[in-house]
C-alpha cells in the first residue's frame, strides 16, 4: 500500500468514528517519519461542494524537524481528498487559508480535579485527626430538635 492510500486510510477510519458536533475529545495526527504525531487541528468554513473540511498543523516534527500542513475535505459523495504541504509550502499554504479557519478544535482534559484538598480537623478521645470524606455529606451543627420542627 503506498504512502497516498495509508494515509487516507488512517483519516477515513478518523473520519468514520467521529460523531458531528459530539464535543468529545478530538486531536489531528499527521503521519511523518513513519509515525503519527499530535497536531493543531482546525475546522475550516466548507467551499465548492465539501461538506467537511479540516486543517491539520504540525509546526515541527520531533523527528526531522519539517513543518507540515495536512487540508481533508469530504465531499457529498463521501469522497475523501488530502492535499499536504511541507516546510515553505506548509507555511504558506497555513497563511492562505488563516482567514477559512471557523475554530480550532480543543482537547478537553479529563484529568483536571474539581474538588480541592480540604480536609477537616476533628478531636477524636483526645487525638487529633482529619477527615477527607465528602464534606457535603456531613451535618454539622444539626441536633434533633423535636420543638422546631425543622428537620422532618
Amino acid at each position: 500500500m503506498s504512502y497516498t492510500k495509508n494515509v487516507v486510510k488512517v483519516h477515513a477510519q478518523r473520519w468514520q468514528n467521529r460523531l458531528p458536533s459530539s464535543g468529545d475529545d478530538v486531536m489531528g495526527y499527521i503521519h511523518c517519519c513513519g509515525a503519527l504525531h499530535k497536531t493543531r487541528s482546525f475546522c475550516l468554513a466548507p467551499q465548492e461542494n465539501f461538506l467537511m473540511c479540516e486543517l491539520d498543523y504540525l509546526a515541527k516534527c520531533p523527528v526531522c524537524g519539517h513543518t507540515v500542513v495536512q487540508l481533508t475535505r469530504i465531499d457529498r459523495e463521501d469522497n475523501i481528498s488530502v492535499v499536504r504541504k511541507v516546510n515553505k509550502k506548509a507555511r504558506e499554504f497555513f497563511i492562505k487559508l488563516k482567514n477559512l479557519i471557523l475554530f480550532e478544535e480543543k482537547t478537553i482534559n479529563y484529568n483536571k480535579i474539581n474538588s480541592g484538598s480540604f480536609y477537616l480537623n476533628y478531636n477524636e478521645f483526645g487525638v487529633k485527626k482529619r477527615c477527607y470524606s465528602n464534606l457535603k455529606a456531613l451535618k454539622i451543627g444539626l441536633v434533633e430538635n423535636k420543638d422546631l420542627k425543622l428537620n422532618p
